[in-house]
């Protein structure tokens, strides 16, 4: 019966797809999922538009209000999906596999003869705008990630990995402005914006052949100008810089952002450099969730991909980068039945299908198992925290040496 719920509402979810921060239909289905009274067990506490208007918080727990303080763990959905190619990332299963961990884990504490050995509290976070924006960046300044002590979600791909390598990420938009003219009878009066633009374009495509092999930078112009016969007088360009932890993105950065003065210099445009609001930081692993999330899901029949595939291998980047700086966290890939690649058409179809189902209903089983060995194994508990703060304390001496 919940297989069917979850699979409902990932499917619809899918059907009606929602840009970043505009996820109204998707956070409606997903507050209306956990106030409903036809789920198992106790309700579920909800919070419709937690913090932005299309994030939301569900919770349940053991703890008595006088009782000590519980043990938090936290899912997380995301919802939000690409223009055009519509859930070509296949957020509509994280929303569902987010969705099934918190009750299957509810469900087991429920089911127990005796309390858990300590209080436990089971939240939901729904995060939006994970595509543009960073929702979970947004949730973090205000406050919604305070006195988590664990927290997991797990992401569509064409294999299963325990972690992936997702990289810091900055995004820039880029405007020259120069002088219209006659581009026939006297181009000599105009500053050509096009020019800077086309100049900071192959700028970028020069340096990357000093640029690491981890290292990205890709982009587009957004405006080219308006008219043959009219030198233009203005342009736009849309870079997204990528780079494997936050010290070599500041280091790529300067780079980049040299490229693009040096073209408006050439030219004598004037330029206008302007950051992204919000820098996804790059994931920090945590061996210990990771080694814990792997032995389940073998159980459960789940084979991952080679540490050397993964050491080897690229990946994206996500809001959740930054979530994993302040409370110790998993994000997992998982299988979906189809070998085409996110971010298509094909991936599109094949987060949809039924065929999705068998995976991420398993791979929520996965994560409620992980999230119950935290729970009862106090030993990992205290390896999860101490992964994460050895992790953060390298990662931040990089960024901020002494």
């Amino acid at each position: 019966l919940n297989a069917a719920r979850l699979g409902g509402l990932s499917r619809d979810i899918w059907s009606r797809p929602e840009l970043a921060y505009e996820e109204h239909q998707a956070h409606d289905t997903m507050t209306r999922f956990f106030s409903s009274g036809e789920l198992p067990g106790s309700s579920w506490a909800v919070q419709p538009r937690y913090k932005l208007g299309t994030a939301f918080r569900a919770e349940w727990g053991t703890a008595s209000p006088q009782g000590p303080r519980p043990l938090r763990i936290a899912f997380l959905c995301e919802y939000d999906a690409l223009p055009g190619i519509g859930h070509a990332c296949g957020h509509n299963l994280i929303a569902e596999v987010g969705a099934g961990a918190a009750l299957g884990l509810k469900a087991a504490l429920e089911s127990l003869p005796q309390p858990p050995p300590v209080a436990v509290q089971v939240t939901v976070l729904g995060t939006p705008a994970e595509e543009q924006g960073g929702g979970k960046i947004d949730l973090i300044k205000a406050g919604a990630f305070e006195g988590l002590d664990v927290v997991f979600m797990a992401h569509p791909s064409q294999e299963n990995a325990a972690y992936l390598p997702d990289v810091a990420e900055h995004d820039v938009t880029v405007k020259y402005y120069g002088k219209a003219s006659h581009a026939a009878a006297y181009p000599w009066e105009g500053v050509n914006a096009l020019d800077a633009a086309v100049l900071a374009y192959n700028n970028l495509s020069v340096l990357r052949q000093q640029m690491k092999p981890t290292w990205r930078a890709h982009g587009v112009i957004k405006n080219g100008g308006v008219k043959p016969n009219i030198i233009p007088s203005y342009t736009e360009l849309e870079f997204y810089l990528r780079a494997p932890s936050m010290k070599d993105l500041s280091v790529l950065t300067e780079k980049v952002e040299n490229c693009f003065k040096s073209a408006a210099l050439a030219t004598g445009c004037k330029v206008e450099i302007k950051g992204g609001e919000n820098d996804y930081y790059n994931v920090l692993p945590n061996k210990s969730l990771q080694r814990a999330y792997k032995e389940n899901g073998k159980k459960l029949g789940i084979e991952f991909i080679s540490d050397d595939c993964i050491l080897n291998g690229l990946s994206g980047s996500t809001d959740f980068g930054n979530v994993t700086f302040v409370v110790p966290g998993l994000h997992p890939y998982f299988y979906i039945g189809s070998e085409a690649l996110n971010h298509t058409e094909q991936y599109t179809e094949a987060a949809g299908s039924q065929k999705a189902q068998f995976y991420a209903l398993r791979t929520a089983k996965a994560l409620a198992m992980t999230a119950l060995d935290v729970i009862f194994k106090p030993d990992l508990l205290e390896e999860v925290r101490e992964d994460f703060r050895q992790v953060k304390l390298k990662e931040e001496g990089q960024i901020n040496p002494v």
